[in-house]
């Protein structure tokens, strides 16, 4: 009981190294946030006139404008596009400082097989976001305007308040970025072992079903925008799929390798 107790009461030491370095990381991770915060809010005016432009493009020339409707709804905007485009602009550092955190507990292979994915991560979801900003936020805001008219002798004109515009922006932004990461999720949970190329295949008609279905929720209610999410979304699909027969190839040729290498090591 004694040794036991013992054993325990040296392996609380390694437990508390490992929480000390995490508190650390998290901090650091808080402190950019701040940084990259105060920075944005500095220049909130000019983000906002950046995410305004897809709106402004779709009005016709020298028409539009953003309302508010409560005196501090200005302010609060500005605070969010600041925190928001602040998180953009610290995730780099948070995602190197939690890698940095995990990467000592695995092997050469595994963070090999797993860094690629890392790399991967911002790349998919700026392009994602890329995507929402310059071709779907015009497209769909275009057709919302479409609605403008006139019905019972009355004007109906388009008076977007500021604090739901940015609140659709994000919406955009989010939904087809963390959307473009569908690859990295599937890949990984290929190489865990969790789901087989095979399964994916069997699973396609599903998919494009939920991926139909998740474009529908996740953007507003206009065809034009479901249908540029849905469609990247099943070729990202594919894409993957293609991806997974080049790994699982690649495994089928390494594993006789592997063995021979091995057989000759027991030989001699």
């Amino acid at each position: 009981m004694a040794f036991e107790m013992k054993d325990i009461d040296e392996s609380q030491a390694p437990l508390l190294d490992h929480l000390v370095e995490l508190r650390s990381r998290l901090v650091r991770c808080v402190a950019a946030l701040v940084v990259a915060f105060g920075i944005c809010l500095f220049f909130a005016d000019q983000i906002l006139g950046f995410l305004i432009q897809p709106l402004k493009s779709a009005f016709p020339e020298g028409q539009g404008q953003l309302i508010f409707t409560k005196l501090y709804e200005v302010f609060f905007v500005e605070l969010k596009v600041a925190l928001f485009a602040g998180f953009c602009i610290a995730f780099p550092y948070i995602a190197n400082q939690l890698w940095a955190f995990v990467a000592p507990g695995l092997y050469a292979r595994e963070k090999k097989a797993f860094l690629p994915f890392l790399l991967a991560t911002p790349f998919l979801f700026l392009s994602g976001a890329a995507l929402a900003y310059y071709v779907v936020m015009p497209t769909a805001f275009e057709w919302f305007l479409g609605f403008e008219g006139e019905a019972g002798g009355l004007a109906i004109n388009a008076l977007p308040a500021a604090n739901e515009y940015l609140g659709l922006v994000m919406q955009f932004i989010l939904a087809f970025g963390m959307s473009f990461l569908l690859p990295v999720l599937l890949l990984l949970l290929h190489r865990a072992g969790i789901v087989t190329r095979e399964q994916l295949v069997g699973a396609r008609r599903y998919v494009i079903v939920l991926v139909v279905a998740l474009a529908a929720i996740i953007t507003p209610p206009d065809p034009g925008s479901q249908l540029l999410l849905a469609i990247p979304l099943i070729l990202l699909y594919e894409g993957s799929l293609l991806l997974m027969r080049l790994f699982d190839s690649r495994a089928s040729k390494d594993k006789p390798e592997e063995a021979e290498a091995s057989a000759d090591q027991s030989a001699s």
